[in-house]
């Protein structure tokens, strides 16, 4: 099998992952009756769980490593705990165009920020620059959204959305650079990642005794539960790791945008959104400023590859 061949795969097993990952705000939504707590906790608690067994061998070999960095460890497994409940919260109460979006447009600036202060990175004039484009298009997006059949969101109830999209998007940005902290110490990725999502699954499992009373009371119920658990959560996750095998972390970054765009388009064609023009700007602006912060790493990558 030639290597134009192998990328090609791994590319497509990018895209179905973030197509796979738009889906999970529409197939929430078929729950509404169903806490976006409980939603979460399950998603990720098992999903976590089954990572865990899939990478089984890999985390004993790896045992070690990990234990030698117990404040990364507790520190990635609670930001992986708190991102889906604070994402599915925000896209309950914001609409699911707006939750997916925020959370995933905030994630690369709140990455930016840890990076300067525990790696100290200095932020350049360009990320601000990108920020500020990003910052105009969240607000623009947040006023632009008109009122549907399914929008509960108004006033301060939205509000409150948005800022936990945003928690969202700060402890996305934790479990990844904690990750890659973890990488860059010698642990495997699939260990790392089944690590913390692991870590979590601990936390967000038994919380569902709490939240969960409502989970599998109908067919219905059951069917969201199990699919989020093993579609967007289990085999997203394979699929991107797969994915990794053969594109650069940074192609494959801008590959994932097509997310926010898949859960967009879902929202309005099942679920009855509706954007006026307002709107319609503020998206394409985050758009835009994701776009601006993949560019830069992508090319990057490129011409490190050319000079090996």
């Amino acid at each position: 099998m030639s290597l134009h061949t192998v990328e090609r795969k791994g590319i497509f097993a990018i895209v179905l992952a973030s197509v796979l990952w738009g889906t999970t705000g529409t197939a929430a939504s078929y729950s509404a009756d169903v806490s976006p707590l409980a939603i979460g906790a399950f998603a990720t608690g098992f999903g976590g769980i089954l990572m865990l067994i899939t990478a089984w061998p890999g985390l004993k070999k790896d045992k070690a490593k990990l234990l030698a960095y117990p404040f990364l460890f507790i520190v990635g497994s609670a930001c992986v705990a708190i991102y889906p409940l604070a994402f599915y919260s925000s896209m309950r109460l914001s609409g699911v165009a707006i939750g997916t979006v925020i959370s995933l447009a905030s994630a690369p600036f709140f990455a930016a920020v840890i990076e300067c202060l525990y790696s100290k990175t200095r932020i350049s004039s360009r990320w601000w620059f990108r920020f500020l484009i990003g910052a105009i298009g969240i607000t623009l997006l947040a006023h632009g959204k008109m009122p549907g059949p399914l929008t509960i969101s108004q006033g301060h109830v939205q509000e409150l959305g948005i800022l936990l999209g945003l928690v969202a998007g700060l402890t996305y940005a934790g479990y990844s650079w904690v990750g890659k902290q973890l990488i860059n110490r010698g642990v495997k990725a699939q260990s790392s990642m089944a690590a913390l999502f692991g870590g979590a699954a601990s936390l967000l499992v038994p919380s569902l005794l709490l939240t969960g009373d409502n989970l599998f009371a109908t067919p219905i119920h059951i069917t969201v539960s199990v699919y989020m658990a093993l579609v967007p959560m289990y085999a997203g996750y394979l699929l991107f790791g797969y994915g990794l095998t053969s594109v650069d972390a940074s192609n494959a970054t801008l590959i994932t945008l097509f997310e926010p765009v898949v859960a967009t388009l879902l929202a309005i064609l099942l679920l009855g959104e509706k954007f006026d023009m307002l709107g319609w700007v503020g998206m394409g602006m985050i758009s835009l400023c994701l776009l601006l912060h993949s560019y830069p790493q992508t090319t990057a990558a490129r011409q490190s590859t050319r000079h090996r």
